[in-house]
């Protein structure tokens, strides 16, 4: 059980948004909570998990009540609780969609963790349901909230690195648990690439601002391992951009923990080493006047995104990493697979206008 902030936000909750977490396991127990607890408008209101007592120990623990408690079964209760203006879901890849629909049919917005869904036509399904419903989807894409990562896309598209050429990241760690929701193909949707592969494609396509026209893949499951029965162990590929740039990734669920992302550009380049932790990040920028590290102000990457999707519900915006974001990735993982099991080169319709998934809302970020 995680220990209650010392300091919970001092707004009364009339001036927050309330939300309603759906799946309360780790994540949700060591990040959202506290997030959202000194969130500057943000509040959970509500909890919804399969397990009653897990949940009623969480709620007594961060001044909720029993009956902010809820069943999966008792999800659309949750229609009548005006203090609840905003699901966030934290459940296993298959069954967002389902979560999302149930959501949105009730009028509520939607903060969903990533990847959106099983697929890209699943994730479309996810944003065509909110859109009827009229309710705001935003992916959970932590990594677009931070100053680091803007850091790294302004020096990539303000020209400090001169003409961008070669961008590689690489995001592994060992799983070592071959019953986890995860390591099954109906659950996850794959291996690695949809879990953690995914900050790297994101993210590259986050610092250029622009779609990949190609992509080319190869994977590795080891079937005699037990735990990669159904999803692949390590995926390789590169992603080929407009102008010529190409960038190459590397994911693994049988590789020692690392993150990685590095821009090399005409004049300069940058390294994020780590590159995609909750906390720790570090970017290391090397340009004509030498090699520096900026500093930022200390904030934790769930309060930025709390922040800024009530702040979008508050004020009528659009977040800056919608579904179509979560969509966007699914396009390119789609290809990614298809790549790997043809092992051909899988070209994609990229659009040329700048940030064409992502919403007119930049989040605010600490220090700017």
């Amino acid at each position: 059980m995680p220990q209650k902030p010392d300091l919970p936000n001092p707004k009364p909750e009339s001036r927050r948004v309330g939300y309603a977490i759906v799946g309360i396991g780790k994540l949700t127990a060591d990040e959202l909570i506290p997030a959202a607890r000194t969130s500057e408008n943000s509040y959970v209101a509500a909890l919804v998990t399969s397990e009653e007592d897990k949940g009623e120990a969480f709620a007594r623990a961060f001044d909720l009540s029993d009956r902010d408690v809820y069943t999966y079964d008792q999800f659309e209760e949750l229609a009548d609780r005006e203090d609840v203006q905003a699901v966030y879901i934290v459940l296993p890849n298959s069954l967002h969609r389902e979560y999302v629909e149930r959501a949105a049919k009730m009028g509520k917005h939607v903060l969903c963790e990533k990847p959106l869904g099983m697929n890209a036509d699943d994730a479309r399904q996810i944003v065509a349901a909110c859109k009827k419903a009229r309710v705001k989807l935003m992916t959970a894409y932590r990594c677009q909230y931070t100053p680091e990562h803007w850091a790294a896309r302004d020096a990539v598209q303000g020209g400090r690195l001169g003409k961008v050429k070669l961008l590689d990241s690489i995001h592994t760690q060992v799983e070592t648990d071959a019953t986890a929701w995860r390591m099954k193909q109906d659950l996850a949707g794959g291996g690695p690439l949809p879990d953690v592969g995914i900050y790297s494609v994101n993210i590259m396509r986050f610092v250029l601002g622009t779609e990949p026209e190609w992509v080319f893949a190869a994977l590795h499951q080891p079937k005699s391992d037990p735990r990669f029965r159904e999803v692949e162990e390590s995926v390789a590929f590169t992603l080929g951009f407009p102008g010529g740039i190409m960038a190459t990734g590397l994911t693994s669920y049988g590789a020692a923990k690392t993150t990685t992302l590095r821009v090399l550009g005409e004049d300069g380049s940058l390294l994020m080493d780590p590159a995609f932790p909750y906390d720790g990040l570090k970017l290391q920028l090397t340009d004509e006047a030498g090699t520096h590290q900026p500093s930022f102000p200390e904030y934790d990457q769930f309060t930025q995104e709390f922040n800024h999707f009530s702040r979008c519900i508050l004020e009528g915006g659009t977040p800056w990493t919608p579904g179509e974001e979560g969509v966007a990735d699914h396009v390119v993982m789609d290809a990614l697979y298809e790549s790997a099991r043809t092992g051909k080169v899988v070209p994609l319709k990229s659009s040329r206008k700048k940030d064409a998934s992502r919403g007119p809302d930049k989040p605010q970020l600490p220090g700017r």
